[in-house]
């Protein structure tokens, strides 16, 4: 409990001061410290469904209420301190079918066990493409220091991003000068992005945890947008510990601004293939 009295107030002014970029409601998800161990492939389906969101086209980006977006992850443990990852990105929602939408890749490397930290440090990159329709910048930069700890029951972790809008699409024809200065300032910036993403579970049973995940959008560093502009959502979520082989998450969040999506669905449903050689018995 006193390092639980510790480590929760670091975790809620870790969130405070600083800022994640949304993460387009594709893989909404908090991730841990921990990297896949060597030889060991997990293969993820994240489906989120965006009940409550847009209703029109915004610059040139496809209304978010009524999509279903299925993203396949898979990620390699390359040895004990790395990992990579990859994303398929697809969308689908009424008249416009199953919609490729882009790629990411994402390599990872964390902190080893052998130099005995408090709490697991891991550092994200991940590099992509988007289409235009769903997303702006199409191409992007994302980096995502990673601090997580488990105490008893109780787990927390802190993702803090840095994204980089490396190819902005250019403004649709007709745009007036107020229209402008909100698109570089709050939908495109040029400059570099923050905001937190953050989660606290509780494991009252060997089989379930549950908790809450923060994701959120401030904007640009130094030019932060106003709270009608940013994006914040609470997702109640459950995990489930049925195999050792198996992940899954279930939740729903809600938003709490005006420039947030108001009500999303998710589910995460992982499976990890061993392609380690068993061990041979002397």
């Amino acid at each position: 409990m006193r390092n639980l009295c510790v480590s929760l107030p670091l975790f809620f002014a870790f969130s405070a001061a600083t800022v994640v970029s949304a993460q387009d409601n594709y893989e909404i998800q908090v991730y841990p410290s921990e990297t896949m161990a060597p030889g060991v492939l997990l293969t993820e389906l994240h489906s989120n469904y965006t009940v409550e969101g847009t209703t029109t086209t915004q610059y040139g980006m496809l209304p978010t209420e009524g999509q279903e977006h299925e993203t396949v992850e898979f990620t390699q443990g390359i040895n004990n301190w790395s990992e990579v990852g990859f994303y398929i990105f697809t969308e689908e929602s009424s008249g416009t079918g199953i919609q490729w939408v882009g790629d990411h890749i994402r390599p990872r490397v964390r902190a080893p066990l052998s130099w005995h930290w408090p709490v697991g440090v891991s550092l994200s990159n991940e590099i992509g493409y988007a289409r235009a329709a769903y997303a702006n910048p199409t191409w992007s930069w994302q980096i995502l220091p990673i601090v997580d700890q488990t105490v008893g029951r109780w787990y927390w972790s802190v993702n803090t991003t840095m994204n980089w809008g490396i190819h902005p699409t250019g403004l649709p024809a007709g745009t007036t000068g107020a229209e402008k200065q909100y698109y570089y300032r709050d939908v495109s910036p040029r400059g570099v992005t923050f905001g937190p993403a953050a989660t606290v579970t509780y494991q009252p049973a060997k089989t379930f945890n549950i908790g809450i995940e923060y994701y959120g959008y401030w904007g640009e560093f130094g030019h932060f947008v106003n709270l009608h502009n940013q994006q914040h959502q609470i997702f109640p979520v459950v995990n489930l510990f049925v195999s050792p082989k198996w992940e899954i998450n279930l939740g729903a969040g809600w938003g709490a601004t005006a420039s947030t999506d108001h009500l999303i669905v998710k589910g995460i449903l992982g499976y990890y293939f061993d392609w380690r050689r068993p061990q041979s018995k002397k």
